[in-house]
């Protein structure tokens, strides 16, 4: 017998499994395993799936003889020589001359010298870049630059090498060689999870090509296959998921049937002070016709600011009130169900429709009043927070749910709140426009409808970026606006202090300003550290105009409207996203006089800065919102913080927009042939969804 070999079965080696650790896959040991936890590669399924951010080049490698004018190019070269030299007016060049042969090229690097550290002569590196001809030779400035080992050869099969995420005490080709083992090792068992007719439709390769080729592509063509097939399937898993929850809401839940009738439409808005805009008579429409069928409703209702989502969302309220059951809005925080509610009684104020406050601040006394008018039925409308979701209010006839700001309360609250009552109508609404890409992944379950803010709704906001030479001026405006009569706002990123003084917080604005350039105003704090009595007394002394400017945080994003509030000062403006700037311009463009936000950055770089300087060139929310996602990304958009689904692992929802649409299509259309994915042909697809997404978005597996 071989070495290590023996008869008996027991003592065989183990059939390897994709939920083998990494330890003891070939080359890694425990210390190694250690270093690999830290990039969250556990298993070998974690090392197949861990995929490269980028790739080395090495498919059309230019030779430095052959470079002609300006062109962009990829050398392979050695280090031959490294020099530098200032300017007099205090400029610094770095230089690197690398060799092919008896050819040349310089790289050239500006007010950089800690670069030339990097390089070492006889080093072999890869330059890409612009290249010119300068002085007879050709020359590239601020190339990016790849530093190859000395024992990597490049082989005479050219090819794209991976670059993966790494920690310290890992390098690129310690990465490659584990996940190439990996591949060869594993790949093997990665179930294909595609029927041929999915894959036929989608235009996919296979799964264990797909996973070959994207980490070792011989060429672009082969590692654009491998990643269509990775980015689709993980689109088209999720879209399956959200597909499977609305179809289920709508074939295994039984609503009320609230309609609209003429009658009740012609009551309804005879009690607005106001005509409709085109886009809410619309929205209006499409809701009364979900609430008008025998399943729940499940509709997102999203739009500018200032185009006028609550009179809509009260236009659904009042229908479901018409028809004999209860609604409740719930918003996100204390203030707003407040301000929700004073709306509301202002608009109700003549009618028989009783609304009534439920938030965590109300007196227990009340609170027991409150909820035996609700079990009774004498209450029609409650507004509140997430208070309604934790006390289980017992509804006598719950008949339409409204959420305020959904993206501040996230998916499982959606379910928790969904199950607060013999299956209501459900209606999410928000202020911040949603990018297409986003309202398909998030809100990929919900049907969509948009509002948009018309001309004679809101006044154009002037937006001006500022830095410290001209803050004075703008503070000097500020005051001439508070003396016509006019109020403001100063908005800071932070409530108390930082170590960092250039970041604005609220106490420290506050006392600024109310010792130095503004005392002779009266001056008021706003932030979510107060309690719910003292946010109460600084928003109403505000409206009512006592306080003449508000120094506040984000609190005053959403629902604040203060016609008379005009002005406008953002400090540290660069640590918020587009969105919530356009979320907070919006509390100045109420009323009847124009309005005027000041962007002021932590450093005297406002102009500078690509996002500050998109928002103050834009103020159509839904073309924020675009920018605001292609410059920042998804981020943590997956995040089980923010709505309960597990991260993108390799999709991208800004450069995979057009395979997100047809995944969204393609798993739309195979609910509607196949609700659950039942049968034998779907077993692994459906086994993939329901593992992946079942728990996050609260269905279970019933194939």
């Amino acid at each position: 017998m071989e070495q290590g070999s023996t008869t008996s079965e027991n003592s065989q080696t183990p059939p390897k499994k994709l939920t083998d650790r990494v330890q003891f896959l070939k080359g890694v040991g425990p210390a190694r395993a250690e270093l690999l936890e830290k990039l969250n590669l556990f298993t070998a399924a974690d090392l197949l799936f861990f995929f490269p951010r980028a790739y080395e080049d090495f498919t059309s490698l230019h030779q430095i003889r052959d470079l002609a004018g300006e062109q962009v190019a990829t050398v392979v070269a050695e280090v031959h020589d490294k020099d530098e030299q200032s300017s007099g007016q205090g400029r610094h060049i770095s230089y690197v001359l690398v060799r092919q042969d008896n050819t040349f090229l310089r790289a050239m690097w500006f007010n950089q010298p800690y670069i030339l550290r990097k390089f070492h002569v006889g080093q072999k590196v890869m330059l890409q870049g612009k290249t010119r001809l300068q002085n007879g030779r050709q020359c590239m400035t601020h190339p990016q630059v790849t530093w190859l080992d000395k024992e990597e050869q490049i082989r005479e099969q050219q090819r794209l090498l991976p670059l993966y995420r790494l920690t310290d005490g890992i390098n690129q080709k310690q990465m490659r060689k584990l996940v190439a083992g990996a591949v060869e090792a594993y790949s093997e068992l990665v179930a294909e999870a595609f029927p041929q007719s999915v894959r036929d439709r989608a235009d996919v390769i296979g799964i264990r090509e797909a996973i070959a080729q994207i980490h070792s592509p011989l060429t672009k063509d082969q590692a654009d296959a491998a990643k269509r097939r990775l980015v689709y399937q993980e689109l088209f898993v999720l879209q399956l998921a959200l597909a499977i929850r609305r179809h289920r809401v709508r074939s295994r839940q039984i609503a009320p049937r609230l309609e609209l009738t003429p009658k009740i439409k012609s009551r309804i808005i005879g009690r607005l002070p106001f005509e409709l805009t085109e886009t809410q008579q619309v929205a209006v429409a499409e809701i009364a016709r979900d609430m008008g069928q025998a399943w729940p409703m499940n509709r997102l209702l999203h739009g500018e600011v200032g185009s006028g989502k609550t009179v809509v969302a009260l236009c659904a309220m009042l229908t479901a009130v018409a028809n004999g059951h209860q609604a409740v809005l719930m918003a996100p925080t204390e203030i707003l169900a407040r301000q929700h509610l004073r709306t509301v009684r202002e608009l109700l104020q003549s009618s028989r429709v009783r609304s009534e406050l439920w938030t965590g601040s109300v007196k227990a006394a009340r609170r027991r009043e409150v909820a035996a008018a609700v079990e009774a039925g004498e209450v029609n409308i409650v507004i509140g927070t997430q208070a309604v979701v934790a006390s289980k209010l017992p509804f006598e006839k719950l008949g339409l749910v409204v959420i305020d700001e959904q993206h501040k309360f996230g998916v499982k609250q959606r379910a928790t709140l969904k199950r607060s009552g013999p299956d209501p109508h459900y209606l999410v609404m928000t202020a911040t426009p949603i990018p297409r890409t986003v309202s398909m992944t998030l809100f990929g379950d919900l049907d969509v409808s948009t509002l948009e803010r018309t001309s004679g709704v809101g006044r154009k906001v002037n937006t001006y970026l500022g830095n410290e030479s001209s803050r004075e001026q703008w503070i000097e405006f500020v005051k001439k606006k508070l003396r016509e009569g006019r109020q403001a706002f100063f908005i800071a990123p932070l409530v108390d202090g930082s170590d960092d003084e250039r970041l604005g917080s609220a106490e420290r604005l506050f006392e600024s300003l109310a010792n130095g350039p503004f005392e002779e105003f009266r001056l008021d704090m706003l932030h979510g550290r107060q309690s719910i009595e003292e946010k109460e007394a600084a928003m109403l002394d505000f409206e009512s105009g006592r306080t003449q400017l508000l120094i506040a945080t984000t609190v005053v994003e959403v629902g604040i409207d203060v016609p008379n509030a005009t002005v406008m000062t953002i400090e540290s403006a660069e640590r918020f996203g587009l969105s919530q700037l356009h979320q907070l311009r919006g509390r100045v463009s109420r009323g009847n006089h124009p309005g005027y936000v000041c962007l002021f950055a932590s450093g005297d770089n406002a102009e500078e800065n690509d996002r500050l300087k998109a928002f103050s060139e834009t103020e159509n929310g839904f073309d924020l919102a675009q920018r605001d996602l292609e410059i920042r990304g998804p981020g943590n958009l997956f995040s089980s913080q923010q709505s309960g689904f597990p991260p993108l692992m390799i999709a991208d929802l800004v450069a995979d927009a057009d395979l997100l649409q047809e995944a969204f299509d393609d798993a739309r259309d195979l609910i509607g042939q196949s609700p659950d994915l039942a049968g034998e042909a779907f077993a692994r697809l459906r086994h993939l969804v329901f593992a992946r997404y079942g728990k996050s978005l609260e269905i279970s597996d019933v194939g």
